[in-house]
């Protein structure tokens, strides 16, 4: 919900909060105000990989309430996000191969939290989200994850494709979920391990879906033909798991 979102705003608290490295979920812009020093703004965001996006003066508004937001609101991150190498050094700490979600564009705040807490109850080692066109660690976010966040590294990278390239170095097998793969439970998890999950509507793009090792899927016996973002996501994870248990 909006009232549940920490901002920062008119134009120099914005452009001070963006300089000093704070955790930032996107800039909002009115419509049709990108001149002077709000071009100066969304230089400085674009320079640090922040979402810049343009919203109503009536959004604005709404947002700041009866503070004077000059055309721009910064949207702050709840959590501190980590960094690529926590979860691999989590995995090590524990004698355990990494296990890793990674998620493709998931926009859902609420499937965002819920992924997080299910990740952490089964011991996996961090959660991977891209920086644009999905959910962030909004407190919303937070809230679903229901204290996860605490405990389980949560990495936001902008380029999501250079991040899969980067865990299959480090020797993770890469399975992404789609409806056309196969059978998830004939598939081997206790190695290193990276899970991909697609977007609530469209699954995996085309370009993630390239760079997995191999397309796995839930069997769909019923008349749905997909399931909920955090429910697949718990399957597969749990299924992991159980084969590592067995060990």
């Amino acid at each position: 919900m909006m009232e549940d979102l920490q901002i920062v705003v008119g134009r120099n608290a914005v452009f001070e909060a963006i300089a000093a490295g704070r955790g930032v979920e996107s800039l909002l812009i009115q419509t049709g105000e990108r001149r002077g020093y709000i071009l100066k703004i969304i230089a400085a965001a674009k320079e640090r990989g922040i979402p810049v996006k343009e919203a109503a003066r009536e959004k604005l508004d709404g947002l700041s309430g009866e503070a004077s937001h000059q055309g721009v609101v910064l949207i702050l991150s709840a959590y501190r996000y980590a960094e690529i190498e926590e979860p691999f050094a989590l995995a090590r700490e524990r004698g355990e191969f990494p296990l890793l979600v990674v998620l493709d564009e998931i926009a859902d705040p609420h499937n965002l939290g819920a992924i997080i807490r299910t990740a952490e109850a089964v011991g996996a080692h961090g959660v991977i989200i891209p920086k644009r066109r999905a959910a962030g660690l909004t407190p919303v976010a937070a809230k679903a994850a229901c204290g996860a966040l605490e405990y389980l590294p949560v990495v936001r990278v902008t380029n999501l494709a250079a991040a899969l390239e980067y865990l299959k170095k480090q020797n993770l097998f890469i399975y992404g979920a789609d409806m056309a793969g196969g059978d998830y439970t004939k598939r081997d998890y206790t190695v290193g391990t990276a899970i991909v999950i697609g977007s609530e509507g469209s699954g995996l793009r085309r370009l993630i879906k390239e760079k997995c090792d191999e397309i796995i899927s839930l069997p769909m016996p019923g008349r749905m033909e997909s399931l909920n973002a955090s429910v697949a996501c718990g399957v597969l994870i749990y299924e992991a798991v159980r084969q590592r248990h067995l060990l």
